[in-house]
């Protein structure tokens, strides 16, 4: 992988590689000669990095914006190499290419030295478990070839490597565009007598730590050709299974034997990391997608609360008590921030308090997933200590995420198990217990028809319980402002209270502006679908800002009150609610009976 800070050359390099290793056809050839002309930057001459930038954007400003793969090959190794962007906000983008890099060339310029953008790339690279890091100080040939020059930067970089823990480097002078100390050794640098940019890349050990690590197979699908043969198949990505081996089942933890290793081509004796391979088990187990089939002497580890290095990769920032989507492996299941503990300050990496990652930002936080998952840790095994997040509206990657290790909580609480449950205490109660959850603007009459939903249903008999927005926030959410962070972790907290009330058997109603999709739809997660109600109390912001029955608006339109929905926090309408109540037209008793109307439809509440 080549990565370093804008200009530096990478492309240009890269370039150079492939044309100094004949790995470009005669048309490729021609073609840079025509591009060279019409779009390059070296007066006419061949510009080599046209051969990486392809996007038409690219061109035009002259910069690398996504990654560009390529494949050459000399006398001793195959290689393909990853053009990383250098621009900051493209940092996703390089996250993406070193994740599966053996090795990384960080380009400088000599002009100018170590930057941010160095710095970055190279924490991330030792993040990544890249260990192996080739410094090319490129265009040498702008300052003069100086001894001195590149001798102050090798012992700038030195400091920096010596910071972040990263052993395995080597600085070597070179330029690209001349084709110096890339291939050959340039006799402008008689001065340096270390090898060459080719000879460092092909000299380099991989290690073969995926063989030699503990047997790992995150199971990809059930496979059931007929009737007789039940297999799970999957791509091996960590050490070696042979037939009759014993494994275990993570995370179910059951344990059986490797009864036949089945390939396209035939049954196998032994199959390693990178094979992709149908297993066949002694016993009839469970097992599923997203299963991971192991060593049995050397398991996964198991648990639902990690601790995790992210790596945030999306506009919107990630916020603390916010659910996303985690995808590990081949398993997907719900992930929440709790807590962020703290970002990483790339200039002094010092550790920085924050409730919230930016796009490109680094910070460690704990997880809370919905279940069980199977890892090792992250500098074991990449395939399965790494993660992306999702996120749970649109489906955009927002984030890649390194396992440090399981909480110790997560081995020490288990749940205990309860002799009356929420069915006993439902029955006993003679209700369905439920949530209704009303979410609107400030002054769209929320709390008033909830007030009256409430008062109505245990004048009817039932067992009930309101969870108003400003009450909450008297006790159980005192602690919590109106960032957008902090209405993340209020909605969760209030959802989760939710949650208990309807184990005792009661109906819930709830009654917050709630203003994100996103943790409205966490809420709903908690639930079957018979148990959650949204109920859209749909009012205008003109209108709601008229009634303003507490001040708030006219407080956040004089810039008293920060982050106030509708003014200068955002509010996201429900688009599939149970129950849409147009507040400009309805009263508060005619909306009341439609909640109650809808819960009489199904089933959970009597009519009279």
């Amino acid at each position: 992988m080549l990565c370093g800070s804008v200009d530096d050359g990478k492309s240009t390099l890269i370039g150079r590689l492939l044309y100094e290793t004949q790995a470009l056809y005669a048309d490729q050839l021609a073609a840079l000669e025509v591009d060279s002309r019409t779009s390059g930057t070296q007066g006419g001459e061949l510009d080599f990095a046209l051969l990486t930038d392809g996007l038409a954007a690219e061109r035009e400003q002259g910069i690398t914006i996504d990654v560009a793969y390529r494949h050459f090959s000399t006398e001793h190794r195959h290689f393909i190499v990853a053009d990383t962007p250098g621009h900051e906000q493209y940092t996703r983008n390089m996250v993406t290419g070193a994740s599966t890099a053996d090795c990384a060339v960080i380009l400088i310029d000599a002009s100018k030295g170590v930057l941010r953008q160095t710095r970055r790339h190279s924490y991330l690279c030792a993040l990544l478990g890249i260990r192996h890091v080739l410094v090319a100080v490129n265009k040498m040939d702008q300052v003069e070839f100086a001894q001195a020059r590149f001798a102050e930067i090798e012992r700038d970089y030195g400091e920096l490597a010596q910071r972040i823990e990263l052993t395995d480097f080597t600085c070597i002078p070179v330029s690209a565009l001349r084709g110096d100390n890339v291939l050959e050794h340039s006799r402008h640098t008689p001065w340096y007598d270390g090898p060459t940019l080719m000879e460092c890349l092909e000299g380099v050990e991989v290690e073969h730590t995926t063989t030699e690590s503990p047997f790992r197979m995150p199971v990809q699908w059930v496979n059931r050709t007929s009737s007789d043969f039940r297999g799970f198949a999957g791509t091996i990505v960590g050490g070696v299974v042979t037939r009759g081996e014993e494994i275990v089942v993570a995370p179910s933890g059951q344990t059986t034997t490797v009864a036949r290793i089945v390939t396209f081509d035939g049954d196998l004796d032994v199959a390693s990391a990178g094979q992709a391979v149908t297993l066949t088990l002694a016993d009839e187990v469970d097992v599923s997608r997203g299963d991971v089939i192991a060593q049995r002497e050397q398991p996964p580890q198991v648990a639902d609360l990690l601790q995790a290095t992210i790596v945030w990769m999306h506009e919107e920032p990630m916020l603390r008590g916010r659910t996303y989507l985690m995808r590990i492996g081949e398993r997907t299941l719900p992930a929440t921030v709790a807590p962020l503990k703290y970002k990483l300050n790339i200039d002094s990496f010092e550790h920085v308090a924050a409730s919230k990652l930016e796009l490109n930002e680094i910070g460690v936080c704990d997880l809370e997933l919905s279940a069980p998952v199977a890892f090792d840790h992250y500098v074991e095994n990449r395939d399965t200590g790494g993660f992306i997040l999702i996120d749970r509206i649109t489906n955009d990657t927002v984030g890649a995420g390194l396992i440090q290790f399981a909480l110790r909580r997560s081995q020490n609480i288990r749940w205990q198990a309860l002799t009356v449950d929420r069915a006993a205490r439902a029955q006993g109660m003679g209700q369905t217990p439920c949530v209704v959850w009303f979410t609107g603007l400030s002054g769209a009459g929320k709390s008033t028809i909830a007030n009256r939903v409430d008062a109505e249903l245990h004048r009817r008999g039932q067992h009930t319980y309101l969870l108003d927005g400003d009450n909450v926030r008297h006790g159980l959410n005192r602690d919590l402002g109106f960032t957008d962070a902090d209405r993340v972790e209020n909605i969760r907290r209030v959802a989760e209270v939710a949650k208990l009330m309807v184990d005792a058997g009661l109906i819930v109603i709830v009654s917050f502006i709630s203003p994100f999709r996103s943790e409205r739809q966490m809420a709903r997660a908690l639930f079957d679908d018979s148990q959650f109600f949204e109920v859209f109390v749909d009012t205008p912001l003109a209108v709601a800002e008229d009634r303003d029955p507490k001040g708030l608006y006219k407080k956040a339109r004089r810039g008293e009150l920060q982050h106030f929905t509708g003014i200068d926090s955002p509010y996201e309408a429900p688009e599939t609610p149970e129950l849409t109540l147009d507040t400009t037209v309805l009263s508060a008793v005619d909306a009341a009976r439609l909640v109650i109307e809808l819960l009489g439809r199904e089933g959970l509440t009597p009519y009279a």
